[in-house]
């Protein structure tokens, strides 16, 4: 009798618990007596019932199946499922609810993320880019600080492969094309003799077409009048890499201010382009010992094409 009575204590505190606070019971010949009078409960209250429970005097019940055998001192609570998992308030709903609604809402900005940074389609072919910018360019200020010649890029406009420097030298500006004084020779050899490819095959320009006097950098007001077009032959060429040679090329492609330094050695991403910064060819013959460092940008690169076939 007193494991019955515990028992139904148990489930009078599971059930309040669950947030119920009164029960309609209708229970066909069952009497409850206690010690003075004869109760018939149709509607009563969990808080009167708790109360009235070690008062109770109930005769033997039959049940469907005899109770299971119990290990002492374990409540049957144990067996019951976790109210966290069972119940869940209105105002718990509610508040799950709005989570719900940030996460549909969410999905659209990261869709519309991950468009943006793409390469904007072609619209246009590389013979037009050039035609636009003209061979007397005048929208920045070194078409009066002594250039001879705009310096367009030059290679395979469907190439795998990319490199930008900052601007013309002096062979550059005499010839008209990109790379072709003792700097480009050795640019030459990284692309033909380390790389195993045919320089034709590759697409080289720089950031600006222009030569800047006395072989300075390029000012961010100069930049800004000519990165544009480089952007958008980019997006025509379509390269798998780009190789972006000297500090000036990498944090203007890059939009950083990082030493460049510490962004070689491994790829970063332009627009889904991989981009791989590297020591400029004229600084290699100032000082030959970083020879080995572009080298091993280099194979980065090899690999990288290689495994995209």
């Amino acid at each position: 009798m007193n494991n019955l009575i515990a028992d139904v204590r148990e489930q009078v505190i599971y059930l309040r618990e669950l947030g119920i606070e009164a029960l309609d019971v209708r229970i066909e010949n069952l009497e409850l007596r206690s010690e003075n009078s004869r109760v018939t409960p149709s509607s009563l209250p969990i808080s009167n019932l708790k109360s009235e429970i070690p008062k109770i005097d109930i005769p033997t019940v039959q049940t469907a199946k005899p109770a299971e055998p119990r290990i002492p001192g374990q409540s049957r609570l144990a067996s019951l499922p976790s109210l966290a998992s069972l119940s869940k308030r209105p105002e718990a709903e509610a508040a799950v609810e709005p989570a719900k609604q940030t996460i549909v809402t969410e999905q659209p900005t990261k869709l519309a993320a991950a468009i943006a940074s793409t390469l904007p389609e072609p619209t246009e072919t590389i013979e037009q880019i050039r035609a636009e910018i003209g061979p007397d360019c005048t929208r920045c200020k070194l078409a009066t600080l002594g250039r001879s010649k705009v310096v367009n890029s030059t290679g395979n406009f469907n190439a795998e492969l990319m490199f930008v420097g900052e601007a013309p030298g002096a062979d550059e500006d005499e010839q008209g094309f990109p790379f072709v004084g003792r700097a480009g020779q050795l640019l030459t050899d990284i692309i033909e003799k380390g790389l195993q490819i045919p320089r034709k095959d590759v697409f080289i320009g720089n950031i600006n077409r222009c030569r800047p006097p006395g072989n300075r950098a390029p000012e961010s007001d100069e930049t800004i009048a000519c990165k544009p077009f480089l952007k958008r032959e980019i997006a025509v060429v379509r390269p798998k890499v780009i190789v972006v040679l000297g500090a000036t090329a990498a944090q203007n492609l890059l939009e950083t201010k990082v030493p460049i330094g510490k962004l070689r050695g491994h790829f970063h991403d332009y627009l889904g382009t991989k981009v791989m910064p590297t020591f400029h060819p004229a600084y290699l013959l100032r000082d030959p010992h970083k020879k080995r460092e572009v080298w091993e940008d280099m194979k980065i690169v090899r690999d990288y094409l290689a495994a995209s076939k």
